[in-house]
């Protein structure tokens, strides 16, 4: 080996021994980073103080019954009455509309029965005359044996009051005669009304001691 040859190889291991040198390369990267940071921290405190950064994206607000009704709102169609209805589709709902039903006519008056128009006006005149009652019975007819039992009845039916008048029924008289127009000539005349009784009696319960003997048991005849 020449001395030439030396000298190059001891120059090769200092310059191997000795440290390398750092590159630079990565400062401007860092300085860059910490300019941004700086930015956001400047942000942050500004923020509070009423400058907004950024707008905050819109958010759904919450489900409630009162927003789930609007969303559902049904539009109604409303029809003059008498015209066809049919029916408005909505969000999968169908909506009728009925129409305001006509008034019912008013009934027409009732007219009053015969029967009822009699007892609420009377054609006879009440009695004015006088007399008694064993007068009465003599000159209806009615034998003197059958006094005690013409005025048992009498006596319940009418307390001898020939314009005696039962208002719920019509009947009329000393016998209180049913309806009242049956008696002959006037229902409140007492002879009239006796004499009819008489026929009453006998006709139906065969005497007036068959006609007591009912009303003892019924209490009425």
């Amino acid at each position: 080996m020449t001395p030439d040859n030396e000298l190059i190889s001891s120059e090769t291991r200092r310059a191997a021994s000795r440290p390398k040198k750092k590159t630079q390369t990565h400062r401007p990267v860092s300085a860059v980073l910490a300019g941004l940071a700086v930015v956001g921290i400047s942000a942050a405190m500004m923020a509070p103080s009423g400058v907004a950064v950024a707008d905050p994206e819109p958010t759904d607000g919450p489900v409630t019954a009162f927003s789930l009704a609007a969303a559902d709102t049904q539009s109604i169609t409303v029809s003059v009455e008498g015209a066809e209805i049919a029916p408005v589709a909505r969000n999968g709902f169908e909506v009728y509309v009925k129409p305001k039903p006509k008034p019912k006519p008013a009934p027409a008056p009732v007219a009053k029965t015969a029967s009822a128009q009699k007892r609420s006006a009377p054609a006879q005149p009440r009695y004015t005359g006088g007399g008694s009652k064993e007068q009465w019975m003599a000159a209806a007819g009615i034998a003197s044996g059958d006094w005690a039992y013409v005025d048992y009845i009498v006596s319940k039916e009418s307390g001898w009051n020939p314009n005696a008048t039962n208002q719920s029924s019509g009947a009329c008289g000393l016998v209180q005669a049913l309806p009242c127009s049956k008696v002959p000539g006037n229902g409140y005349d007492p002879v009239d009304n006796l004499r009819w009784g008489n026929g009453y009696a006998v006709g139906r319960y065969g005497s007036w001691a068959g006609a007591y003997d009912f009303w003892t048991r019924n209490h009425w005849w």
